[in-house]
Protein backbone atom coordinates (compact mmCIF):
# COMPACT_ATOMS: atom_id res chain seq x y z
CA UNK A 1 0.00 0.00 0.00
CA UNK A 2 1.47 3.62 -0.76
CA UNK A 3 2.47 5.75 1.72
CA UNK A 4 -0.43 8.84 2.31
CA UNK A 5 0.99 12.53 1.71
CA UNK A 6 0.58 15.13 3.94
CA UNK A 7 -2.25 16.28 2.25
CA UNK A 8 -4.02 12.70 2.43
CA UNK A 9 -3.52 12.34 5.87
CA UNK A 10 -5.13 15.85 6.51
CA UNK A 11 -7.97 14.70 4.47
CA UNK A 12 -8.52 11.35 6.12
CA UNK A 13 -8.07 12.61 9.47
CA UNK A 14 -11.27 14.97 8.47
CA UNK A 15 -13.22 11.95 6.94
CA UNK A 16 -12.43 10.23 10.23
CA UNK A 17 -14.07 12.78 12.55
CA UNK A 18 -16.82 13.75 10.75
CA UNK A 19 -17.52 9.92 9.99
CA UNK A 20 -17.11 9.50 13.83
CA UNK A 21 -19.29 11.94 14.69
CA UNK A 22 -22.00 10.78 11.81
CA UNK A 23 -21.96 6.95 13.38
CA UNK A 24 -22.71 8.31 16.98
CA UNK A 25 -25.57 10.40 15.88
CA UNK A 26 -27.05 6.95 13.53
CA UNK A 27 -26.73 4.85 16.27
CA UNK A 28 -28.40 6.84 19.05
CA UNK A 29 -31.25 7.74 16.15
CA UNK A 30 -31.50 4.58 14.11
CA UNK A 31 -32.43 1.21 15.41
CA UNK A 32 -30.47 -1.66 14.07
CA UNK A 33 -27.40 0.62 12.80
CA UNK A 34 -24.11 -1.05 13.22
CA UNK A 35 -21.14 1.27 12.08
CA UNK A 36 -20.30 3.32 10.02
CA UNK A 37 -17.23 3.07 7.10
CA UNK A 38 -15.95 4.50 4.32
CA UNK A 39 -14.05 4.27 1.11
CA UNK A 40 -11.83 6.93 -0.93
CA UNK A 41 -10.00 7.69 -3.17
CA UNK A 42 -7.52 10.38 -2.16
CA UNK A 43 -6.37 11.61 -5.38
CA UNK A 44 -9.92 12.15 -6.22
CA UNK A 45 -11.61 13.71 -2.96
CA UNK A 46 -14.19 14.29 -2.25
CA UNK A 47 -15.37 13.37 -5.39
CA UNK A 48 -14.88 9.45 -4.46
CA UNK A 49 -15.85 9.90 -0.60
CA UNK A 50 -18.64 7.05 0.01
CA UNK A 51 -19.95 6.63 3.56
CA UNK A 52 -21.94 3.69 4.76
CA UNK A 53 -24.37 3.19 7.29
CA UNK A 54 -24.06 -0.45 8.00
CA UNK A 55 -27.67 -2.15 9.70
CA UNK A 56 -28.28 -5.66 11.41
CA UNK A 57 -30.54 -6.78 8.14
CA UNK A 58 -32.76 -6.22 5.49
CA UNK A 59 -36.06 -5.19 8.20
CA UNK A 60 -33.81 -2.72 9.94
CA UNK A 61 -32.06 -1.43 6.86
CA UNK A 62 -36.09 -0.90 5.13
CA UNK A 63 -36.88 0.81 7.99
CA UNK A 64 -34.01 3.42 8.08
CA UNK A 65 -34.59 4.17 4.33
CA UNK A 66 -37.13 7.16 4.44
CA UNK A 67 -34.38 9.03 6.25
CA UNK A 68 -31.82 8.81 4.43
CA UNK A 69 -31.61 11.92 2.47
CA UNK A 70 -31.89 13.22 5.71
CA UNK A 71 -29.00 11.72 6.27
CA UNK A 72 -27.04 12.58 2.99
CA UNK A 73 -28.08 16.24 4.50
CA UNK A 74 -26.19 16.29 7.38
CA UNK A 75 -23.22 14.62 5.64
CA UNK A 76 -22.88 16.99 3.42
CA UNK A 77 -23.53 19.93 6.40
CA UNK A 78 -20.71 18.16 8.64
CA UNK A 79 -18.32 18.57 5.37
CA UNK A 80 -18.92 21.96 4.95
CA UNK A 81 -18.07 22.99 7.95
CA UNK A 82 -15.18 21.51 7.43
CA UNK A 83 -14.29 23.14 4.25
CA UNK A 84 -15.13 20.32 1.56
CA UNK A 85 -17.99 20.69 -0.27
CA UNK A 86 -19.86 17.57 -1.48
CA UNK A 87 -21.26 18.55 -4.94
CA UNK A 88 -23.98 15.83 -5.55
CA UNK A 89 -24.84 15.02 -1.53
CA UNK A 90 -26.63 11.79 -2.63
CA UNK A 91 -23.33 10.17 -4.13
CA UNK A 92 -21.56 10.08 -1.10
CA UNK A 93 -23.60 8.11 1.88
CA UNK A 94 -25.50 4.88 1.22
CA UNK A 95 -27.43 2.22 3.39
CA UNK A 96 -26.23 -0.75 3.40
CA UNK A 97 -26.12 -4.10 5.16
CA UNK A 98 -22.87 -5.36 3.85
CA UNK A 99 -20.13 -5.09 5.67
CA UNK A 100 -16.58 -3.69 5.06
CA UNK A 101 -14.88 -6.53 4.42
CA UNK A 102 -17.84 -8.12 2.75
Amino acid sequence: MKKLSAVQLKQQALIFDVADRLEAMGQADIPGMIQCWFDVKYHEFPGSLLLRFQFENEDTLAAAKPDLLKWQKRLSAAMLKKGVVLKDMRRHLTFTTEGPDT
